[in-house]
């Protein structure tokens, strides 16, 4: 039987040379142009919003004990649910996308003691009309 020869082992490759720092190369100048004056800024423009969100929907009565009975467009009805959750603490401290629900929620969540804010849109838009 024959014995086997060790492999060779690879050669360490050479450094790459440095490349020789190029000599500066004088710039022409250019000729000098007149200044122009600096437009007039524009107002912003208010970005408007969607009249769909901005219409007012009428609430159901899961969400009157958190929102209120009085009919709330969407974005209302999200700003005032955050506003309840927020003051109740009812956002999960480790897991800040969940929201532990209290009696008043778990009606509007069908019944689920933690839903992520995803979610929680989903759901609460089934309690508007």
């Amino acid at each position: 039987m024959a014995t086997k020869k060790p492999a060779k082992k690879a050669a360490p490759k050479k450094a790459a040379k440095k490349a020789a720092p190029k000599k500066a190369v004088a710039k022409k100048a250019a000729p000098k142009k007149a200044a122009k004056k600096a437009a007039p800024k524009k107002a912003a423009k208010k970005r408007t919003p969607n009249p769909s969100f901005m219409k007012p929907m009428n609430v159901g009565e899961a969400l009157h004990a958190v929102v209120g009975s009085k009919p709330l467009p969407r974005t209302e009805v999200t700003k005032k649910l955050w506003e309840y959750i927020k003051k109740n603490k009812l956002q999960d401290p480790k897991e800040k996308r969940n929201i532990n629900a209290d009696a008043n929620l778990q009606k509007v969540f069908g019944g689920k003691k933690q839903v992520s804010m995803f979610e929680m849109t989903k759901l609460v838009n089934k309690h508007l009309s």
